[in-house]
């Protein structure tokens, strides 16, 4: 945290003057790098569309063996400071694969003179979910019914008012269904209480209604820093144990007024928040017509995989394009449909998944496997299956079929 001019490195505060500045390279030194801190799957994916652009991407990962080590010139904590400021002092933009950086990092980073992008104030809100409900209210925007419960009592009176059921979730850090629960009683969540009692900070758990709605939806949007902004069709998503399994593109029945509300809320709180990169919006559409924001990505999202094969322009690319401020792509379709099947957990009976590709390829030649390099493991992303074609029926149909190669012995 930044405090008088200190900044806390290692534990130690520095002056800010203190903290080398990043080197500014010409033009003419090489082609542009991007750093990209955190080594998964979607830093993994920047890298062959950075390439074709002739851009250098560069990866701070967790450790070794990481999905996108192919890109890693460091392997180091994300929390750390020095390691941080190390990795981004030869690189044009830092950009992220996750949004966990913590503040005072991102802070640091901004202090050096290293562009970042999205920059702190804006990962703010995707990093801490109750101060992202408050922001998108205050820029009138949907959200489902709220309140904050530092208390099993404040639980309780929620749920009173609300026939006795909730969405309870913790600020910081759930993702794919991890740290949201529904509730009928304050009991369902005293763990989470009795955490917050210990931590003796004060904290709050994040309470919503449980929303009537007839499916989920994705809308993705790309930002630039100078302003321009492209969105993509809205998408209808299909989760299971509260990650996400299908992707179905264009949402089915989502023409007109379904399509321009998503894109026109996705537009909003890209340029409320100040994001820069891609934007994902997930979406609840109401039993009573309404659209609501239920959560935000701001990097390339699961919901956006299906653009590597079925629009003109890629999540990845469009994020790379995004963060240098470089003119942004087109974000039409190749066909009428598009549907991404995410692989999760593996091959049942020990083997690799490129031990299946004979069989799939083979099978259904229309199917694009993009595989994240990480070994099974029960309800682990391990990769993804697109289909783009002309019917929707027979593309569902190609791309589950195809997944399934990589789910049964």
């Amino acid at each position: 945290m930044v405090e008088d001019g200190l900044v806390d490195v290692g534990g130690t505060a520095v002056p800010v003057e203190d903290i080398p500045a990043a080197p500014k390279r010409t033009g003419s030194e090489s082609m542009p790098r991007v750093g990209v801190i955190g080594g998964g799957q979607l830093a993994r994916m920047m890298v062959p569309e950075a390439l074709e652009l002739g851009i250098e991407i560069r990866v701070l990962a967790e450790a070794e063996g990481a999905p996108a080590s192919i890109a890693a010139t460091a392997v180091g904590d994300y929390r750390d400071v020095d390691a941080v400021l190390s990795f981004a002092a030869d690189v044009d933009v830092v950009t992220f694969d996750h949004e966990h950086v913590p503040q005072h990092v991102l802070r640091a980073l901004e202090d050096s003179g290293t562009v970042v992008r999205p920059g702190p104030d804006a990962l703010l809100y995707a990093q801490d979910k109750i101060l992202m409900r408050r922001r998108l209210q205050e820029l009138g925007l949907p959200v489902p019914e709220w309140t904050t419960a530092s208390s099993p009592e404040d639980l309780e009176r929620f749920l009173a008012d609300h026939g006795g059921s909730a969405v309870v979730k913790t600020p910081r850090g759930g993702y794919d269904g991890k740290g949201v629960r529904v509730v009928r009683a304050a009991a369902d969540v005293a763990d989470w209480f009795a955490a917050l009692d210990e931590d003796g900070n004060g904290g709050e758990l994040l309470v919503e209604e449980l929303v009537a709605f007839r499916r989920e939806l994705a809308q993705l949007v790309a930002r630039r820093p100078s302003g321009q902004i492209e969105a993509w069709p809205v998408v209808e998503t299909i989760q299971r144990d509260g990650v996400c399994a299908e992707v179905l593109a264009p949402a089915p029945a989502s023409a007109g007024r379904v399509a321009d509300v998503a894109a026109q809320i996705a537009v909003d709180v890209a340029e409320g928040l100040g994001v820069t990169g891609v934007l994902a919006v997930e979406l609840f559409e109401t039993d009573d017509d309404r659209l609501l924001v239920n959560e935000l990505a701001m990097r390339p999202h699961n919901s956006g995989h299906w653009t590597q094969n079925g629009s003109t322009t890629s999540q990845f690319e469009q994020h790379v394009r995004a963060v240098l401020d470089l003119p942004l792509g087109a974000t039409g379709t190749v066909a009428p449909w598009s549907v991404m099947v995410n692989v999760l957990g593996g091959p049942t009976d020990g083997s690799a998944l490129v031990d299946h590709y004979p069989a799939m390829l083979d099978r259904h030649p229309t199917a694009k496997m993009h595989a994240y390099g990480k070994s099974p493991r029960p309800g682990r992303k391990l990769g993804h299956v697109n289909v783009a074609g002309e019917e929707l029926d027979q593309v569902v149909y190609e791309a589950r079929a195809a997944a399934a190669f990589f789910t049964t012995p």
